[in-house]
């Protein structure tokens, strides 16, 4: 599965784009300007595993905390910001990138302005398009659809290009699934700069995971995408969980563990949903790729187990523990999950 070749910018130290591996963001929903809360919200992030992080500017005070709250992040910080372009000037000096949309900035000497403080520092910027806030010259032209978002796009990439500033990356965000996807993959031949993925305004955690899955997954699978942000209202870990699963499940990241279990039926002979809740609880940290195998009775459980690094295949009241497809061991069912955990952390030492 082949990624389209892009031109790779860094922020901070993260690098996007090019042979980079897709990184993960997210977006702190505290008033930037309350630093310890912001810091806060940042922190969890790093902890669960957040590449990089935007925090909103809406005027002076947020700019201002901002300082502070760049020199705590542990995570790259870029500044969103629209309309004033001011505040852009302001943050230039201190963030590692900055998030606009040209065309709300004002006039081509505002984008000059901006530009020219962005090159001092060598901070990227992100063209954020958005089908929801289209700039009325487009949308009056094309309507809220795909061409609406590609042309201002293009339009915004031109403004910056017009400047001989090339550090940028594109989001094509929209509520809607399809609109997000073909947005994407219209654009993917036009323009060589890395895309940052997302469904925007996507919903509360259920939706917001179902959206993302099919479009941000689909597009990765495309060989689309360098950037991504799973948006999900008002959750932060979350945020990242399900990235993290949308890169791993669709081949783009080998990171954990792969568990393979089957649905619940009619056919279980033992408490496969205990076993898994405990599994996950317990393996949570690993972060070599492993396939594992957790089958819940004996139609599948010896094939599935055949393919796995390690697996377990349960049977009436007991069950095998499989490495490589070979048998290590019969045991009682009780005993089966704390064995499996315990091959789990040989195969990794195993592997040096």
């Amino acid at each position: 599965m082949q990624r389209y070749p892009t031109k790779q910018i860094k922020i901070r130290d993260v690098k996007i784009g090019g042979d980079a591996p897709i990184s993960v963001q997210s977006m702190t929903f505290s008033k930037t300007k309350d630093i310890q809360g912001t810091l806060e919200q940042i922190n969890r992030l790093y902890f669960a595993g957040c590449d990089i992080v935007r925090c909103a500017v809406l005027d002076k005070e947020d700019a201002a905390a901002l300082k502070e709250i760049v020199k705590q992040s542990p995570l790259p910080v870029v500044a969103d910001i629209h309309f004033n372009y001011r505040l852009a000037l302001i943050v230039s000096e201190y963030v590692d990138a900055i998030r606009i949309n040209p065309g709300n900035i004002g006039s081509k000497d505002r984008i000059k302005a901006v530009v020219q403080a962005c090159k001092q520092r060598n901070l990227p910027i992100r063209i954020g398009v958005n089908s929801g806030s289209l700039e009325a010259q487009f949308e009056d032209k094309y309507g809220r659809n795909v061409e609406a978002m590609i042309q201002s796009a293009l339009y915004n990439t031109k403004l910056l290009e017009d400047l001989d500033f090339t550090d940028i990356k594109i989001s094509l965000k929209s509520s809607d699934v399809e609109r997000t996807m073909n947005g994407y993959k219209e654009l993917r031949n036009k323009v060589d700069y890395p895309f940052h993925l997302g469904v925007t305004e996507a919903g509360t955690t259920f939706h917001a995971t179902v959206k993302s899955s099919i479009a941000l997954g689909g597009l990765l699978m495309l060989g689309i995408g360098d950037t991504m942000r799973v948006s999900i209202t008002g959750e932060l870990e979350e945020e990242i969980k399900v990235a993290k699963a949308i890169l791993k499940d669709s081949g783009r990241q080998k990171e954990g563990l792969n568990i393979i279990s089957c649905p619940t039926c009619g056919r279980l002979q033992s408490n496969l949903v205990k076993a898994i809740k405990i599994i996950e609880e317990k393996t949570k940290h690993i972060k070599e790729s492993l396939n594992v195998s957790v089958m819940g009775c004996v139609v599948n459980a010896i094939g599935e187990a055949k393919g796995a690094d390690v697996a377990i295949a349960f049977g009436k009241g007991n069950g095998l523990i499989m490495r490589r497809g070979e048998v290590v061991a019969k045991l009682k069912e009780d005993e089966l999950v704390d064995r499996f955990l315990l091959e789990i952390e040989d195969e990794i030492k195993s592997r040096g």
